[in-house]
C-alpha cells in the first residue's frame, strides 16, 4: 500500500474553489485548547475502609 499524496488535487481547483476549500478547512479545523493544570483543593477525606466496618451477616462457622 502506498502512502497518499498530500497536496495533489487533480484536476486543479479554480481560484474560487481553492478559496472555498481553504475557508471550509479554516472554519472546520478544531482550535487548540489551553490545558488548565490548576489543582483544586479538595475537602474530601477518606473516612474509613469498607472491610473494617461491622456487618449484619451471621459469622461463618465452617
Amino acid at each position: 500500500m502506498s502512502a497518499p499524496i498530500v497536496g495533489a488535487i487533480h484536476p486543479s481547483p479554480t481560484d474560487e474553489e481553492a478559496a472555498a476549500i481553504a475557508a471550509a478547512i479554516e472554519v472546520l479545523w478544531p482550535e487548540p485548547m489551553q490545558q488548565s493544570i490548576e489543582r483544586s483543593q479538595s475537602s474530601w477525606r477518606f473516612s474509613g475502609r469498607w472491610w473494617t466496618e461491622s456487618t449484619r451477616w451471621p459469622h461463618k462457622s465452617y
